[in-house]
């Protein structure tokens, strides 16, 4: 068959073929532009937030069972993916309609969303007033709800602390379906301190309060450079005591390797960078001196590509397909991912064991302000300990390539050294080691006030035991 004026009708399918493909990627753009917009809208509705709760927390009132229970959410968990993790087998509570802006007040600074909001949303919508969150996590689908609950921190951290620093007040609801309004001074101040860390163990977060800070439209990065750990140290300490950058982050490539970046706001660039597709951050480090960088983009300049993963795939999709195929993970020397908190006195002698009996390089270097004394820290884990900052190094994608296992070995050394690490990967503490970091007394008692039947289970058996399929 061919066609008027002889053209083959292979050639017509292909034109008829990359015709309806264009015409269907217009269709899924204009889809996802408007789902973008609606996200990042503001929807200041009280009664259709308050009927979301009231839903979720009736779900909870009318549970019979004592079986555990985990969240279902609509962005993808930021929780390293293990093989064995019971929770892909639990019942689950839909959480999927939190996901609202309700608030952003620009006079007073303040923000106030549900849970499900990701960054990258909460971000596009504050810029439009000139404000950022204080604390902005370098991956664009972390959600306010799993800052909280799982420690985010980044590179205004110097200043600030982490992003559960920055919060005013939470909505929670209790296993038994109770709906309490959290502040650091009401009578539920210690369920409001104890929620940070605690991977939705203590009850289901439905509304965070936060504040705000004034954002311009650029970040011009600097790039300083040392061949020693003590002066690499030094410019830490220099530039968090005299705060003259809006950002410090930096990346050890080698132990004579060590690049500092500061970032400034700033309203003109002469050029702007994007860190997507196959231009990757980190290893720009190596070769810049200094960048320009859109403010959305410098938050995010690590989605793609974060230090050594997959530089081809943002890390939603990565994190996404370890979860659909969890099973093929490895259970037994799995890669190791972690973040570990160390006091910046104490960095220099954990680097030089760090570097001995691990060696995997580059590392990626955050330093962190304790702002105050955490009521989730056990009693006496800061004693003798006078440092204000502490370093998160972060390994990404490190190979366990022999008989030891390197996550108990670092979990050792901490211990040793007065650090500690998150919780969002694999985890060997047992319970006596676990809870001389972890306040028990404090988060018993919140458990018997927010999850009495332990629905959502205790932290250490949700972190430590259920992720590596033991109960």
């Amino acid at each position: 068959m061919q066609c008027p004026g002889g053209m083959p009708s292979l050639v017509v399918i292909v034109l008829v073929a990359g015709a309806v493909a264009a015409l269907v990627s217009g269709v899924v753009a204009v889809v996802a532009r408007r789902g973008r917009a609606r996200r990042r809208a503001v929807c200041p509705d009280p009664a259709r937030h308050a009927a979301k709760v009231a839903r979720i927390a009736g779900a909870l009132r009318e549970r019979r069972s004592t079986a555990p229970l985990s969240l279902r959410k609509r962005s993808v968990s930021h929780m390293v993916p293990k093989p064995r993790d019971r929770r892909y087998r639990d019942d689950k509570l839909d959480l999927r309609e939190l996901n609202e802006l309700l608030v952003i007040d620009p006079e007073r600074r303040i923000g106030v969303a549900e849970p499900g909001v990701t960054f990258v949303d909460l971000v596009a919508a504050t810029l439009r007033h000139g404000l950022v969150p204080e604390v902005v996590p370098e991956l664009k689908t972390i959600t306010i709800g799993g800052a909280v609950a799982g420690c985010s921190i980044e590179s205004s951290s110097f200043r600030v602390g982490g992003f559960h620093d920055t919060c005013l007040e939470y909505e929670v609801v209790t296993a038994t379906g109770e709906v309490l309004v959290c502040t650091p001074d009401n009578e539920h101040q210690l369920v409001f301190q104890m929620m940070h860390g605690t991977f939705g163990t203590l009850g289901v977060l439905v509304r965070l309060t936060f504040r705000l800070a004034p954002a311009r439209p650029f970040v011009h990065v600097t790039y300083e450079r040392f061949t020693r750990l003590d002066d690499y140290l030094a410019a830490i300490t220099g530039h968090a005591e005299r705060r003259d950058a809006d950002f410090m982050d930096g990346i050890i490539h080698a132990p004579d390797d060590l690049v500092l970046s500061l970032g400034r706001f700033v309203d003109r660039a002469p050029y702007t960078h994007r860190y997507d597709r196959l231009a990757v951050s980190y290893r720009s480090t190596r070769a810049r001196r200094e960048d320009w960088l859109a403010t959305a983009d410098y938050f995010f300049r690590y989605d793609r590509g974060v230090t050594n993963v997959n530089p081809l795939l943002g890390s939603s999709l990565v994190l996404r397909l370890g979860q659909w195929l969890h099973r093929l993970l490895r259970a037994e020397r799995p890669t190791v991912t972690l973040d570990v908190f160390v006091p910046l006195s104490r960095a220099r002698a954990f680097l030089a064991w760090y570097r001995e009996e691990v060696g995997h390089f580059p590392l990626w270097c955050v330093p962190y302000r304790r702002v105050r004394d955490y009521e989730w820290i056990a009693p006496g884990f800061f004693a003798g300990l006078d440092d204000s900052i502490f370093l998160d190094l972060a390994i990404y994608g490190m190979r366990q390539r022999d008989d030891r296992n390197v996550y108990r070995l670092i979990e050792e050394e901490l211990a040793r050294v007065g650090g500690l690490k998150t919780l969002i990967s694999h985890n060997y503490y047992s319970a006596d080691e676990f809870w001389a970091i972890w306040n028990k007394a404090n988060y018993d008692a919140v458990k018997r006030r927010t999850d009495p039947h332990n629905i959502f289970r205790d932290l250490h058996t949700k972190t430590c035991r259920a992720t590596r399929g033991l109960t």
